[in-house]
């Protein structure tokens, strides 16, 4: 039972990034996923989920500019980052699984300011 994420790094402000969590299919199959992100001494966020069918939610900091999506062939979801801003620097968490139990170690995305 596993959740991995990739896809972070450094990236320009205006650039984009693809995150990628991989999950296994007790995690993935029918459950809701969704991506949290943690600024330097802040509190874990939300930032996307989607369900099962492929319905989308987002925070307002992110709405139209990121983009959450899932592959129920690959058990994978992923995270589509427009627009960056330095304010989206944190690391990305993926979570999954019934009830969202499960955490994905994270990881780091850079916008220099």
């Amino acid at each position: 039972v596993q959740l991995v994420e990739s896809g972070g790094g450094l990236v320009q402000p205006g650039g984009s990034l693809r995150l990628s969590c991989a999950a296994s299919g007790s995690i993935f199959s029918g459950n809701r996923m969704a991506w949290y992100r943690q600024a330097s001494g802040k509190q874990r966020e939300l930032v996307a989920t989607i369900s099962s069918s492929g319905s989308a939610n987002y925070a307002d900091s992110v709405k139209g500019r990121f983009t959450i999506s899932r592959d129920n062939a690959k058990n994978t979801v992923y995270l589509q980052m427009n627009s960056l801003k330095p304010e989206d620097t944190a690391v990305y968490y993926c979570r999954g699984g019934f009830n969202l139990y499960y955490w994905g170690q994270g990881t780091q995305v850079t916008v220099p300011s």
